[in-house]
């Protein structure tokens, strides 16, 4: 190792990085740049250099990235209707390519030989940063302290223990200990009562949206307007990325719209159980899917459902800067040419349910799909189509019905 070697440290401020900040360089000697994302973590980021500097850090370096995550990130997600296993929408997953890209990008500025990040050896963000830092430059060392066999803090209890001792400030206690991870697309809740599936998820876990005990008694309706599968005005204002996805948070959050509890399986094998906020991107992701079905031909709404399962198991493990994932995206704009309208949505007791869709470029006709018979639908039309459609199962019984006959005989 050269002596005073500089690093790039990813910097969220969360007890993990707090404590690798000073361990990096009291273990090694390493001359510490710690690399701050903002994507929307709001009031956690308040105070983040001044700790930063205070931990041992010999520069802080944030960027406000929040345009680029939504534009480039999010709505493709968006687009593409990834989502793992049913139910989360990927807000940690999607966020930590970016964060890479510009960890990456800072060392080749800072002259820095090596990247860090604060990812446990158990779980899925090791993977993704990773990755990508190979990805973007194979040359760069990459330093994983919970992987280093003179890492000896492998308890969240044990690192509480070791930013008291250092004098580090963190939020978590050991009553209060849950592992979060905040941006505008969500925030993520594991770790302490939590582990137990059997626990139900209490009351004051939820940060940015209401219990569903507690949200109003009365529905709220929104208007989503989208161009080509982009949301572009809510309620008819025209409004940047960034504000579409804050209000609908605040909206979203008011009504406890977004909340999942779901035990998913990590890439590394291991199933984990975490509570996702995701209030914005839940009324997004539902518009989204609701304009979809009326701009959609059949077989390209059908084929598009497999691609956004592979499109979320891409994202999930962490390859985004690769080349599947940049031809899944052609495939999808293509889809999304269509994909332009409004969409209206009920906010009730933690549901976003469909109130109404329009679009210039919609597939649904009245005419044809009324119980009313007229000149535009020839009924008879489908007595030669269904014998076609039927004729390998009616083969298929005609070969058992003879098998059987010539059984009995």
């Amino acid at each position: 190792m050269m002596k005073f070697e500089k690093v790039v440290l990813a910097y969220s401020g969360g007890l993990d990085t707090s404590i690798i900040l000073p361990w990096l360089k009291e273990t090694y000697g390493y001359r510490v740049i710690a690399f701050v994302a903002d994507l929307g973590q709001g009031e956690e980021l308040a105070g983040i250099k001044r700790k930063a500097i205070k931990s041992g850090a010999v520069k802080c370096i944030i960027k406000d990235l929040r345009k680029e995550f939504v534009e480039d990130y999010l709505w493709r997600l968006l687009k593409a209707g990834a989502i793992y296993e049913k139910a989360y929408l990927l807000g940690t997953s999607i966020a930590r390519p970016l964060i890479a890209k510009h960890q990456v990008d800072v060392a080749h500025a800072e002259g820095a030989t090596a990247v860090a990040h604060g990812a446990t050896g158990k779980g899925n963000d090791q993977v993704r940063f990773e990755v990508t830092y190979m990805a973007l430059d194979p040359l760069l060392k990459i330093i994983s302290p919970w992987k280093d066999p003179n890492f000896a803090l492998t308890s969240r209890e044990a690192a509480v223990e070791y930013a008291k001792k250092h004098g580090i400030p963190i939020e978590q206690t050991k009553k209060k200990i849950y592992s979060r991870d905040r941006n505008l697309w969500h925030i993520s809740h594991e770790g302490a009562d939590l582990e137990d599936p059997a626990n139900e998820p209490k009351d004051d876990l939820f940060v940015i949206s209401r219990p569903v005990s507690k949200a109003p008694g009365k529905p709220e309706y929104v208007e989503i307007s989208f161009n080509k599968g982009v949301p572009v005005r809510l309620n008819g204002e025209k409004m940047n990325s960034v504000k579409i996805v804050e209000t609908l948070n605040r909206l979203g959050g008011k009504h406890a719209i977004g909340q999942v509890d779901l035990v998913e399986n990590r890439l590394v094998g291991i199933k984990s159980r975490g509570v996702y906020e995701t209030p914005g991107g839940t009324i997004l992701t539902t518009a989204h899917d609701c304009l979809e079905s009326i701009t959609l031909d059949r077989e390209t709404l059908h084929y598009k459902q497999q691609v956004a399962l592979r499109y979320a198991e891409l994202v999930y493990y962490g390859l985004w800067f690769t080349q599947l994932r940049e031809a899944l995206d052609a495939f999808v704009d293509v889809t999304q040419r269509n994909v332009t309208g409004k969409v209206r949505v009920k906010l009730f007791k933690g549901r976003c349910t469909p109130a109404g869709i329009k679009s210039p470029n919609s597939l649904y006709r009245t005419d044809l799909a009324s119980f009313k018979m007229g000149a535009e639908y020839n009924p008879t039309d489908a007595i030669g189509f269904i014998r076609l459609f039927g004729l390998p199962a009616k083969v298929a019984a005609v070969v058992k019905y003879n098998k059987r006959k010539r059984t009995r005989t």
